[in-house]
């Protein structure tokens, strides 16, 4: 698994953004039982880069959490069995999956820490196995997709004992 780890603001954890990371992008792999090496990028931004992106991509003009760019389309949310078929699927160079992008706005991170009552590391490696999830299929536009991403989403974090506190 590559993750591209990009750090574009400072950040204040008292833990390793890319050991979190990293953690929690293999265990949500895992979790899916995703057949091949992935790449993944992440990128660490503060509330304005994050506001233009949103703005751009989602023509909301506002920051948000964390945003996900799946680079794959499945046939259904976690179904990998198309992937070979799809050439433009793997980097050429490594084989690996290319799964998208990942981008956090690190003061989010820290405001809904506090909001929620729990760590920014458990808030942290939320967003990422959330985005994940995204990055393999996954939504949450109606009530059944939501509870389906919540149930993966807490068993990822608990499985890598990182629950809700």
């Amino acid at each position: 698994m590559t993750l591209l780890f990009h750090l574009e603001t400072t950040e204040d954890f008292d833990f390793s953004c890319e050991e979190v990371a990293r953690q929690v992008v293999s265990a949500a792999l895992d979790y899916e039982h995703f057949p091949y090496e992935a790449e993944v990028s992440l990128t660490l931004v503060d509330n304005e880069a994050i506001r233009k992106i949103n703005r751009e991509f989602r023509q909301i003009d506002a920051p948000t959490d964390v945003l996900s760019f799946p680079m794959i389309d499945y046939p259904a949310p976690g179904d990998f069995s198309a992937l070979e078929e799809a050439a433009d699927v793997f980097h050429p160079q490594t084989g690996e999956a290319l799964l998208g992008d990942i981008v956090i706005s690190v003061p989010k991170v820290v405001e809904q820490a506090e909001s929620f009552g729990h760590s920014k590391k458990r808030e942290y490696a939320f967003l990422i196995a959330h985005s994940m999830l995204h990055l393999m299929g996954y939504d949450h536009m109606t009530e059944t997709e939501a509870t389906d991403m919540e149930r993966r989403q807490k068993e990822i974090l608990e499985g890598i004992h990182i629950p809700r506190a």
